[in-house]
């Protein structure tokens, strides 16, 4: 093939050739890799190549899946492939090698996906940026001097810049959709329980984190969620599975929904850029352009309460995420952990049990009143971000900040620990992402559509949430959004 027409296949159309033989895996392979080298240099998308492993999956035969010899790249967090070191995007773990593949990769490789790589990341999935200490920043392949987004920020580079046509990615407060947003591509987080988080462990961030890919078109995201969907044994729940398979909603009439769209942020205080109120505002017109019902309306919820219940309970579990890292290294975690990811964790380490069950409470009662709107209303439009791109190092944590956490780190004290809270608290990144973990905290499903171009010329993404367990309206609403509103034209020009 020539280059230009790997570049505008998507997983879909690679399979189909694979099938009639007019290309073959390891055709794939050599392009996959062909671009990874050339391109990845400039961006720092992929963190480890795994070429040989992906030649020698061929070499032995791949299974004769629905995504037989297209090739993929894996994020390098929980997403453990066997024999391939997980850093998780911290020094703590850089030698850290599992001995068996993450239930999802493993319906990965049945589906006859091609490993050619792991991604980049934050620490620990952390941050909606991807500048790790570990493996330095990956850039944006729209505008080098811009983030991806995090913390799938790797995984979402690397689709948007053409080395690969999806990748593995998850989202536990925007990790998905930020990235998608910020490079131009489809992101769906799908329903709590939807995907496997296992083996050992089936829920992560005590359910706000949920696995899937991030692609190019409506059709792959869709493939890959019947790829990936069902419980795994052991789940600690289950949602109910889909009327039909997720691919056969693209290009169904959604029928006439009744969308509601904000203009305004969930969590931030302020206004949106306005950009993204424009967008937000373009987006709900298109959807009334194609038939649909639409009215201004936003659930009630406490915003206080639930930036409280995501952010500690974050914090708890990254608490005991570092306690198990530790335990698997071997030795304490010390200074291979970063200064937010230190101070996040002492927040949680200072939570009593009283202090989950409220957390849980107050998520509870969020659910509440976000399922009662969605009574009335089939699909909420926001941005999927509060702003365009951040650039490259906007985030990075001022001098005195760090000082002050050293301090706090190495004595740690009740006040400490205060003093960390409110520190994680008035979290500068809120306002660049204010609309993503609602989705988190609920369970319900969220895709971000690369529907509108910020005035600088970056990708800004449409965040549709849909009622619990319902992808299918979701997944309907996006492939006639897709068709009335091609995306598949606008490219980076790496």
């Amino acid at each position: 093939m020539e280059l230009r027409d790997y570049d505008e296949l998507d997983a879909t159309a690679m399979a189909a050739l694979v099938r009639r033989g007019e290309v073959s895996p390891a055709e794939l392979l050599s392009a996959a890799r062909r671009r990874i080298e050339q391109r990845n240099p400039a961006l720092n998308a992929v963190v480890r190549p795994m070429f040989d492993q992906a030649r020698a999956s061929i070499d032995a035969g791949l299974p004769d899946g629905p995504l037989c010899g297209v090739p993929m790249l894996i994020k390098d967090l929980m997403a453990d492939v066997a024999g391939v070191p997980t850093t998780s995007g911290s020094r703590l773990l850089e030698h850290f090698t599992p001995t068996q593949d993450a239930e999802i990769v493993r319906r990965w490789r049945r589906a006859g996906l091609v490993f050619v790589g792991k991604t980049n990341t934050p620490e620990f999935g952390l941050i909606g940026i991807t500048e790790p200490a570990l493996h330095g920043p990956t850039r944006n392949p729209w505008n080098r001097d811009h983030t991806p987004g995090g913390s799938s920020g790797g995984s979402a580079c690397a689709v948007a810049a053409r080395m690969v046509p999806v990748a593995g990615a998850g989202d536990g407060g925007g990790s998905i959709r930020i990235p998608a947003s910020c490079c131009g591509l489809v992101g769906l987080k799908p329903t709590r329980a939807r995907t496997p988080n296992g083996p050992g462990r089936s829920e992560s961030w005590s359910g706000f984190t949920v696995q899937h890919v991030l692609t190019r078109t409506v059709r792959d995201t869709a493939l890959l969620l019947d790829v990936a969907a069902g419980p795994e044994p052991g789940a600690a729940s289950m949602v109910p599975p889909p009327e039909r398979p997720f691919v056969d909603e693209v290009g169904r009439d959604p029928g006439r929904l009744r969308i509601a769209f904000h203009t305004g942020t969930f969590l931030a205080e302020g206004d949106n850029h306005p950009d993204c109120v424009r967008a937000v505002r373009d987006a709900a017109q298109a959807c009334a352009d194609l038939g649909h019902d639409v009215v201004e309306a936003c659930p009630a919820f406490d915003r206080a309460a639930v930036i409280r219940s995501w952010m500690t309970t974050v914090a708890a579990n990254l608490a005991a995420e570092i306690e198990l890292a530790e335990r698997l290294v071997g030795r304490p975690a010390g200074d291979d952990i970063e200064p937010l990811t230190a101070l996040t964790a002492m927040v949680g380490r200072a939570l009593s049990a009283g202090d989950m069950v409220g957390l849980q409470f107050a998520a509870a009662e969020a659910c509440g009143h976000v399922g009662r709107f969605f009574v009335d209303h089939d699909v909420l439009l926001t941005s999927t971000l509060g702003r365009p791109p951040a650039r490259i190092g906007e985030f990075a944590l001022p001098a005195i900040q760090r000082a002050l956490i050293a301090v706090v780190r190495r004595f740690p004290t009740r006040l400490g620990a205060t003093r960390a809270r409110e520190m994680m608290l008035v979290d500068p990144q809120l306002a660049a992402y204010p609309n993503t973990q609602l989705a988190n905290v609920t369970g319900q499903p969220g895709l971000s559509l690369p529907l509108a171009t910020s005035s600088d010329g970056l990708p800004l993404g449409l965040q549709f949430m849909g009622r619990m367990g319902d992808e299918a309206t979701l997944l309907r609403l996006a492939a006639q959004l897709e068709h009335a509103h091609p995306w598949a034209h606008r490219r980076p020009t790496v």
